[in-house]
């Protein structure tokens, strides 16, 4: 009797030892989900174009859907590519403010390009171009990490900051495209930054009309980077 109970007894501690390896092993796998906040891939989902930028790409003082990266979704939308706009500028946004959002959004769009269009707060306050061009260079390494290719914007500050600092201003786009071999629109307002017509009331930011001219300085360097439905297929 003492031996069958004995056998008994193991029987069952081995049969509770084996449940609750079982359920650590569930709660464990279950933990490990929870900590693993990015959406799963998405077969066949459309890529992401994810536009990193301030009032000059967030309709600032427009009508909705007039600004220039509405106007970029509806011509992507029509010419055969397979990519969605997603739209992440916050008039006001500074290159630090854009670091510090542009991790979260990396995780969340996974985007197969970045369009940054910033830096022009930073000049209009007078902000270390140093910090500036840091934070252009840290925002382009940290898009190429996740995969996406980079298209950066360029900007003007206005001539009373200075001649020596417009000029370094301006410059500094150029260098950090050239030392990261990024694709550049060398200047998001060519060819109407001097028309007042093509400007709101307070002459800094562009009005309706002259979206779609904005539209067409960042097309051409962004049409290339593009991939069409049957390139994507192969």
């Amino acid at each position: 009797m003492f031996v069958t109970g004995s056998s008994v007894l193991r029987g069952r501690l081995s049969t509770s030892l084996v449940l609750a390896i079982a359920v650590s092993l569930l709660a464990l796998a279950a933990a490990a989900r929870a900590q693993d906040t990015r959406p799963p891939p998405q077969t066949g989902a459309q890529s992401v174009i994810l536009v990193l930028g301030d009032s000059l790409s967030a309709e600032y003082g427009l009508p909705r859907g007039a600004g220039w990266v509405q106007l970029l979704s509806d011509r992507v939308r029509s010419s055969g590519v397979d990519y969605t706009v997603v739209n992440a500028s916050i008039s006001g946004e500074t290159t630090s403010g854009g670091r510090t959002r542009l991790p979260a959004l990396l995780q969340q769009h996974r985007p197969a390009i970045v369009v940054i269009e910033l830096g022009a707060n930073d000049g209009l306050r007078g902000l270390p171009l140093a910090t500036m061009r840091d934070n252009l260079v840290w925002m382009a390494q940290a898009s190429r990490r996740a995969g996406a290719a980079v298209l950066l914007v360029g900007v003007k500050v206005p001539p009373n900051y200075g001649r020596q600092y417009s000029e370094s201003f301006f410059q500094t786009f150029e260098s950090v495209a050239a030392e990261l071999k990024l694709v550049r629109v060398p200047f998001l307002l060519d060819g109407f930054a001097q028309s007042l017509e093509s400007f709101q009331a307070d002459r800094i930011h562009p009005n309706a009309e002259a979206q779609a001219r904005m539209l067409d300085n960042v097309w051409p360097h962004l049409q290339p980077m593009l991939k069409s439905k049957r390139s994507a297929a192969r």
